[in-house]
């Protein structure tokens, strides 16, 4: 066809190429594999795609690669998104942003840039999250799914490298810019800018040839879903029918706006041909703020047994794991009306807003050399990631008065009439006008109706940080039948995590007339958003409300502060709550950890057909878990543990165009930092649960087998089947103890928490709570629920099927002209779990509602099915892409803010997210060779997210309604 590769591809098949190329003394006995490949002259989306198989067939153990079509051009926005276009990758997002990435069922992966380690912004041992670096900076992303012996440990799923263009390898002068406009579908601000550019070059001279690359952009993003949530975890009995009864109500938007800003640069240096130099140099800066809202009805236990939904549905729960849960009503259609002479004050209306951010500087910075000697070849390295980061905070809770209602101010009950209609899956409701008791609009948004329940100020910072030396030597072996060469080096690492919390409240007042009211402090109240029904077309909502102003909260905290700190003084100068900003020794650790590694590795071929590798790698970890101890005095606690790794990869090549590949595996994953902390940390909320850590708790086990079949039947074509099994032992868990519910003829359910200290009946004494509907609000102080990390002991067996197809029409082009230019590419993952110990069972209100029932816990976030479909048309400088992936429900204890899974909200279990799809696509347009215009949709259908406690398509409890982002751009080259 005679179309011209790209320059990105060239510079990635260039590298590609010299990494797999064996030197000239060797050729004797083994030629190059990459000899024996045909190369596919095409362009754009192709040149990408070709390129990538090119590496997947080459490689010698099993690496999935995704290309970037051109400079900073990758096929998706986001690099989670980009990863999920691979078999077997699942993502999760944050209000519609991919945040997480499983591949094969677990997120426990390790993430690398140009193959060093990095490291993350909070307490995990994945490295870098994806949404801190923008894509337009990674040339390439390779996952490996089977590890050689010189692979880093930590993996259980898979590695994913991200890779940076190679200046050396550049065939002419690299430069590209980027300008783009994003826009979200629920957002009330104007679209926000990204800009990336990239330039590159290298030249010969009397000391050797040098290269430089330098890439950057500089991206704004606003995301914002809306989650409504309803928690129907109280059994009533009205009149003989018994039900599920409405306990709490929440309507939630999530808002992040991210700005992001990220450099990359590489040097190399080559004085000969056998000598070269590099140093990278990555530098990264996220500043999340969220801007999200709450407002929640809740104080409605004392009119549960007045409240008679006008309307029931039935949830069927079924049968779990072999226990028979059987169905139950729920509430479906009602209202929630004062009741004067059962309760003065119930139910309430409660307005919160969560303002925090996280800010994270993370760097990256390797200095390395390679040296090529007739027999040998040695390279060397020294590396430094970190991340610091900082999380102010500040969030309000607001009480509001209702005027249309008689109340006494000794408690923070507002007496708010609410009508639902939970029917269609909304899990809509609002306030209900028609009642008698009813505010009005204009009382909703004065300022002189709200008074300040809380101020909740933090400002934590995570210091994390790995250094690390490594020396791989490959020996080329002429003596030895069927051996091409060794491979032998060492890595000595050293990581540290050090967490401090620092932060207070204002208030917690459990009374209103304790609480100083919004006119003290009016200039920051503002009106919250009123568009939640621009996601589904709802109408039965909140629309009038106040907030503390998010913006000035974020410009000037500090103003702020001083502004409610004011008016607290001004409502009580007698005793008034001072805020006191001071670390929490509690929650402080510093994990420190030394390993040393080394390994082994034999590559092989025997004739024509068969290649591969086996080798073992060991490794001796050395661990100090630095906290606080009950007498407020530093403390140690030390450990230590060593494995051997024994790793082999077998490529069978029985036709021309078909390659199996067999892979056996073992591997380790490390506990995350806060796992092993002695610390803990503790929450004003009494639904809070306190999370301990455990310094005890060993890695994670982890034994794979691969075999695989790919058939390559067409230029730039594949189709291919694999079966992997993955055995894990001492899986980490989080081992739950309930607080003990306990009879009480002062709460308004009849249900309080234990008050001893030493929680006789189960929990831990949090001495911060301030009581609600579980004891008495005027005591501080309640035993809560408690977690603690542990390993469990039993074996858990996963197996899958991988299967892909990719294939394009362009050899057809003399028959088919423009319709030449379709191609698809297709992947299917199945798999399934089994085995493990850890269970849930139900505790507080999930104890009261479901009665005493256990559920194996399993793989949390793991889908049992998943697939992607692609169809792209290249052609006539025309290129567009349109992307469908879904995946089947799955358990997690990642949903709405301000539940938890223990008693209550979620009935002590998982939620299951439900089945989803998402449409994604994007269409360019050279209008010039070097001048291109592009626009992109992400979630263009706006698909829900749908969350059922207990069971899927059981009680729906908390939905997502994430954004459509559609992003308008345009790119030259020169």
């Amino acid at each position: 066809m005679g179309h011209k590769l790209s320059k990105i591809t060239l510079a990635l098949l260039s590298a590609s190429a010299l990494n797999m190329a064996t030197p000239l003394h060797a050729q004797e006995t083994a030629a190059p594999v990459v000899d024996d490949t045909e190369v596919i002259q095409v362009s754009g989306i192709r040149a990408s795609l070709s390129s990538a198989l090119l590496e997947k067939r080459s490689a010698t153990n099993l690496v999935e690669v995704i290309q970037a079509d051109d400079v900073g051009k990758l096929p998706d926005q986001n690099l989670a998104e980009v990863l999920e276009n691979i078999t077997g990758v699942q993502i999760t997002r944050s209000a519609g942003i991919g945040t997480g990435v499983q591949i094969r069922g677990t997120s426990a992966n390790r993430v690398e840039i140009n193959g060093v380690s990095t490291v993350g912004s909070g307490s995990g041992r994945n490295g870098i999250s994806f949404e801190d670096i923008n894509a337009s900076i990674i040339a390439a992303v390779e996952v490996t799914k089977a590890p050689e012996a010189k692979t880093i440990e930590g993996s259980v799923g898979g590695t994913i490298n991200l890779r940076t263009i190679r200046p050396l390898t550049l065939s002419e002068t690299l430069g590209s810019v980027r300008v783009q406009l994003e826009d979200s579908s629920l957002s009330t601000q104007s679209a926000q800018p990204r800009f990336s550019a990239a330039f590159g070059d290298n030249w010969e001279t009397d000391a050797g040839k040098f290269g430089f690359v330098v890439s950057g952009s500089y991206t704004e993003q606003e995301a914002v879903s809306f989650r409504p949530r309803a928690d129907r975890d109280n059994l009533v009995t009205i009149d003989g029918n018994e039900f599920q009864g409405i306990q709490f109500f929440v309507q939630e938007q999530e808002n992040d706006d991210y700005e992001t800003k990220n450099l990359a640069t590489t040097f190399e240096w080559a004085p000969s041909d056998s000598l070269k130099f590099h140093f990278d140099a990555i530098i990264n800066k996220q500043e999340r703020s969220r801007d999200s809202y709450r407002l929640q009805a809740s104080g409605v236990t004392a009119i549960l047994n007045k409240s008679v939904p006008s309307a029931f549905e039935t949830i069927n729960y079924g049968t779990i794991d072999g226990v028979n849960i059987g169905s139950k009503q729920a509430a479906l259609i009602g209202t929630l009306e004062p009741d004067l002479a059962v309760d003065d004050d119930d139910p309430n209306l409660r307005l919160s807003s969560d303002t925090g951010a996280r800010i994270t500087d993370s760097e990256v910075f390797t200095f390395g050399g390679q040296w090529q000697g007739e027999n040998l070849k040695v390279t060397a390295e020294i590396s430094s990631s970190s991340a610091d980061t900082f999380n102010p905070n500040l969030s309000t809770t607001l009480n509001f008065i209702n005027p249309g209602c008689p109340l006494d101010a000794t408690s923070n009950d507002n007496c708010v009439p609410f009508k639902y209609d939970l029917s269609g899956g909304s899990l809509a409701w609002g306030i209900n006008f028609d009642s008698p008791y009813a505010p009005s609009l204009a009382d909703l948004l004065d300022p002189n109706n709200v008074v300040l329940q809380q101020v909740q100020v933090g400002r934590n910072t995570t210091k994390n940080q790995e250094d690390a030396v490594r020396v791989d030597v490959e020996y080329y072996v002429d003596q030895i039948e069927f051996i091409n060469s060794v491979d032998f080096g060492a890595r000595f690492n050293k990581s540290s995590s050090r967490f401090e919390d620092i932060s207070d409240n204002i208030g917690g007042f459990s009374q209103m007339k304790d609480s100083p009211n919004g006119s003290l402090f009016a200039d920051l109240l503002v009106a919250g958003p009123s568009n939640y029904g621009d996601a589904d077309g709802r109408n039965l909502f909140i629309s009038d409300f106040l907030l503390l102003d998010p913006d000035r909260s974020f410009s000037d905290p500090d103003g702020v502060i001083k502004i409610l700190q004011d008016a607290v003084i001004a409502h009580d100068p007698g005793s008034p709550d001072i805020l006191n900003l001071q670390p929490n020794n509690t929650a402080f650790y510093n994990i420190e950890e030394q390993t040393m590694s080394f390994y082994a590795q034999a590559n092989f071929e025997f004739g024509d057909m068969v290649r591969g590798n086996v080798g073992f790698r060991y490794i001796d970890t050395e661990i100090d878990s630095i906290g606080y101890g009950p007498d407020d005095n530093l403390q140690t606690t030390s450990g230590s543990y060593d494995f051997l790794l024994p790793r082999l990869n077998v490529v069978v090549t029985p036709h021309d165009d078909v390659v199996v590949r067999m892979a056996y595996g073992s591997d380790i994953r490390r506990p995350n930092f806060n796992q092993l902390a002695t610390g803990y940390r503790l929450d004003t909320q009494e639904n809070s649960v306190v999370a301990l850590g455990n310094p005890g708790l060993e890695p994670e086990e982890v034994t794979s087998f691969d075999i695989g079949v790919e058939w390559y039947f067409a230029e730039a074509a594949v189709a291919s089947i694999g079966y992997f099994k993955k055995e894990r032992t001492n899986i980490f868990g989080i081992d739950f103890e309930g607080a003990l519910l306990v009879s009480s003829s002062i709460t308004p359910g009849g249900f309080a928490r234990e008050t001893d200290p030493s929680c006789p009946g189960g929990g831990i004494f949090n001495p911060k709570v301030v009581p609600g509907i579980l004891g008495d609000p005027t005591q501080l102080g309640l035993c809560v629920d408690k977690t603690t990390p542990g390993n469990d002991p039993e074996t858990t067996t996963q197996t899958g099927i991988e299967m892909a197809f990719q294939y394009d029409l362009s050899s057809f082009e003399s028959d088919l002209g423009w319709a030449s230019g379709f191609g698809v590419i297709a992947n299917y993952t199945i798999q399934d779990f089994s085995g493990g110990s850890v269970e849930d069972c139900t505790s507080g209100r999930g104890l009261q509602v479901l009665g005493d029932v256990c559920i194996d816990r399993g793989l949390l976030d793991f889908s049992e099915n998943a697939y992607n479909f692609t169809l792209y048309y290249e052609k006539f400088g025309l290129s567009a892409r349109m992307r469908y992936t879904w995946r089947e429900a799955f358990r997690t204890q990642d949903f709405a803010g301000g539940a938890n899974a223990s008693g209550s909200s979620t009935l002590s279990f998982p939620v299951v997210t439900g089945d989803r799809g998402q449409l994604n696509a994007s269409i360019s347009y050279d209008v010039t060779d070097k001048f291109n215009i592009g626009l992109e949709g992400v979630n263009l259908t706006e698909e829900r997210i749908d969350q059922y406690c207990v069971a899927e398509n059981a009680l729906l409890c908390f939905v997502g309604l994430p954004d459509r982002r559609v992003t308008l751009g345009a790119s030259y080259k020169f």
